[in-house]
């Protein structure tokens, strides 16, 4: 064998040991699970890794849950002082709830992390105004949002999975230091980010859909030039959103739409009508509970420019394309489901 022949052979080798070092690999190697998610020709599939599902199974498992407090008995008002939010409900009710809400949000820390425990009364801890709102907001969304949390609605543990603070929440960058005008403006992006699964779409495409009211939509009804006045800019703003939405969920972009006409409403599967309340529901809650807030945080709780934490798909979902897989928690705490006189959206 001539010396030509030896390095060959030597290729060969070495290109057989890297395919199978590839195939040994334990997080990209094959077989991935497939499911069909609409009708047959229209290429709706979900693609899963079950090994990314399989370590998603911990965090989306829902705590034991007590049976329900009897609602019966004197009120929480009567009966505890400066009680200003859950007055409404039993006192068995109250001393039930605040049982969990440490758990789901303090485990640690316990009953101090929201109060002076030599006065449970005293109103001196920012966290304690905070939870307040925050019991508005979760009882808001179960009476008022049903369009998207449907019947199964949301508890603290939603979101806070045992951490004070949801592990995730966002913040508003800072806009681009130019610098010098020849740098120009960058929109955002080459700056690969976590909420676009570091990709080069803008980097934060949650200020301008989750907390302002800037259209998402960007297909045009006639042919250019008039059909269509979007920027391409606007375009990937718009898929920056989507790529969000689909790590959140831990879903492919088929999970909402219809591969064959993706701008069709008519034929979407349902999952889109609640993705679109779910927007809607975000952007209401940053507004409305979130932003209102930003006086009583300390400095070191706010983003780099001083505003609050926000919420995005990824706070509830974590991953899973129900919180905590669907699980009722709201069955063991309706005290946490309704509002007098609410409307619901």
């Amino acid at each position: 064998m001539n010396f030509r022949s030896l390095k060959l052979v030597a290729a060969l080798a070495l290109g057989a040991g890297l395919l199978a070092g590839c195939e040994q690999s334990p997080v990209e190697r094959p077989p991935m699970d497939s499911v069909q998610h609409g009708f047959r020709g229209t290429g709706m599939v979900q693609v899963y890794n079950p090994r990314t599902v399989a370590s998603q199974d911990a965090l989306n498992t829902a705590p034991e849950s007590p049976p329900p407090a009897s609602p019966d008995g004197p009120r929480a008002k009567d009966v505890y002082q400066n009680v200003k939010v859950l007055g409404d409900v039993s006192a068995g009710q109250f001393i039930g709830l605040m049982t969990a809400i440490t758990n789901w949000v303090s485990p640690k820390e316990g009953c101090a992390y929201c109060h002076n425990v030599q006065n449970f009364a005293d109103d001196s801890k920012y966290t304690k105004t905070v939870s307040r709102k925050m019991i508005e907001m979760t009882r808001h969304i179960n009476a008022n949002w049903q369009t998207h949390v449907a019947n199964t609605g949301v508890t603290c543990y939603t979101c806070h999975r045992g951490n004070p603070v949801p592990q995730q929440v966002w913040f508003t960058p800072l806009e681009q230091d130019k610098r010098a005008d020849f740098i120009g403006d960058l929109a955002g992006q080459n700056t690969p980010g976590k909420l676009v699964n570091l990709s080069s779409l803008p980097t934060d495409p949650l200020t301008p859909f989750l907390l302002e009211d800037k259209p998402i939509r960007v297909n045009g009804d006639t042919a250019l030039p008039s059909g269509n006045r979007q920027s391409i800019k606007q375009t990937e703003w718009t898929y920056g959103l989507m790529m969000h939405m689909s790590t959140s969920l831990g879903v492919n972009c088929t999970y909402c739409h219809n591969t064959r006409a993706a701008a069709s409403w008519a034929e979407s599967p349902p999952q889109r009508i609640t993705a679109w309340h779910g927007i809607r529901m975000a952007r209401d809650v940053n507004n409305d509970y979130m932003v209102p807030l930003t006086d009583v945080f300390p400095v070191h709780r706010k983003g780099p420019g001083g505003d609050v934490a926000k919420v995005s798909c990824a706070t509830c979902h974590q991953g899973a394309y129900k919180p905590l897989y669907g699980f009722p928690m709201l069955t063991s705490y309706p005290e946490l489901a309704t509002i007098a006189g609410a409307e619901k959206k």
